[in-house]
């Protein structure tokens, strides 16, 4: 490989770094401040520079008092990334750019999260990103960003499943499901009151009421749910 700087980061409003650190003829680095905060990073091969045959950039990032995180990779088909992140680098996909779609992660639009017991401003602008380049096997890379991918779907699954025992656990109280049928059936029936003179009560046809039973016994069989969610009242 070419001895110029291989690779180059962008992160917004800040200059283009093209000067990483060398550990060794296969590993990069790359220090940034973790202020001003950022929550997009991008990652591209230099021009003029081919990795070897079957290899790939891995880019993994490191925060302050965390491990290193495998955000993707970039290679020679597809020399740019760009990768949304978090403090931590937690990832919800890896798709590593290798897929022609743009990796994201989740954001981090407020800056490093307070650990032992606090971080004064002063020691925030003093604390580093480190973001690694390793180049690795191509299918090597593909496993472990097939890996995480796997482990981040159970993680959704196994809170969506702790989500629904939540609400499972914590039934509507009868007061509150009594009012809601009440307020169904009002909006329902107000449709069909008719105009009267002054004084008046408002009268609505007992076919109305019967309607509106109808039509809320279909939608308990069909979505036993609906008085639970807020919205649909």
């Amino acid at each position: 490989m070419s001895q110029s700087p291989p690779f180059g980061v962008i992160l917004p409003s800040r200059p283009v770094i093209t000067n990483p650190i060398t550990i060794s003829q296969t590993q990069y680095a790359f220090t940034i401040p973790t202020l001003p905060a950022f929550s997009h990073l991008v990652v591209f091969l230099a021009p003029g520079i081919t990795l070897p045959p079957s290899t790939v950039a891995a880019v993994y990032i490191q925060f302050p008092r965390a491990e290193f995180k495998l955000l993707g990779a970039i290679g020679n088909d597809k020399q740019t990334a760009i990768f949304r992140v978090r403090d931590g680098g937690d990832s919800d996909r890896s798709s590593g750019g290798l897929d022609g779609e743009e990796e994201m992660m989740t954001d981090v639009d407020q800056p490093p999260a307070v650990v032992d017991g606090g971080t004064s401003a002063a020691n925030l602008s003093q604390e580093q990103v480190t973001v690694g380049i390793s180049i690795e096997p191509a299918s090597n890379v593909e496993t472990q960003l097939a890996l995480n991918a796997a482990a981040a779907a159970e993680k959704k699954s196994s809170a969506l499943v702790l989500a629904n025992r939540n609400r499972e656990a914590s039934p509507l109280s009868t007061k509150v499901l009594a009012q809601r049928i009440i307020k169904n059936a009002f909006n329902f029936l107000a449709s069909f009151a008719g105009e009267t003179r002054a004084g008046e009560e408002e009268m609505v046809p007992l076919r109305s009421f019967r309607g509106w039973w109808e039509k809320f016994e279909r939608r308990i069989e069909n979505d036993p749910g609906f008085l639970e969610r807020q919205d649909d009242m």
